[in-house]
């Protein structure tokens, strides 16, 4: 999965199989929209994922890559932030945090990259930090990675016939 395409497939599927159970977590999350529009001067950019928590009161965007880490992507996400700030965020908002989920990372990279920001973003792998850090009664409710995989290989397959 590299290319764009495919990084909207990763998205629809995580949303399809995520985001009931990110609402049932609650703590304060509550889903906002994929691929939410950022209209910027006259050009349109697209957050892949947007959640608002109401505890920290500040919105929470993710960016999917299905790709390795690469530095200039927190320029992408940081630019997004930003535009929620100014075009989303209510004056009394705190403000919003990104993450940034890749295939995989040098986490050496990373830390350097993220030196060159203020900016309230984290880095993860999506294949491996996110099953591994989740406790284990929340894992045991998720799909694997290699099932989302079968099953994006399944729907290309149908949408090929």
């Amino acid at each position: 999965m590299t290319d764009r395409q495919n990084e909207r497939e990763l998205e629809s599927q995580l949303v399809k199989h995520v985001e009931k159970f990110l609402l049932e977590l609650g703590h304060g999350f509550a889903y906002v929209g994929s691929q939410v529009q950022l209209l910027i001067s006259d050009q349109e950019f697209f957050a892949d994922l947007l959640f608002y928590n109401f505890k920290l009161r500040c919105f929470v965007v993710i960016e999917l890559k299905a790709t390795d880490f690469k530095p200039g992507y927190l320029g992408q996400l940081g630019m997004y932030m930003a535009a929620v700030d100014d075009l989303l965020a209510h004056p009394d908002d705190k403000p919003t945090i990104g993450l940034l989920l890749c295939k995989s990372k040098d986490s050496l990279v990373a830390e350097y990259a993220l030196r060159t920001t203020s900016m309230p973003i984290g880095v993860s792998e999506w294949k491996t930090e996110i099953m591994e850090s989740m406790p284990e009664e929340f894992a045991s409710s998720l799909p694997s990675v290699e099932l989302l995989e079968a099953e994006l290989a399944d729907e290309r397959a149908s949408e090929a016939q």
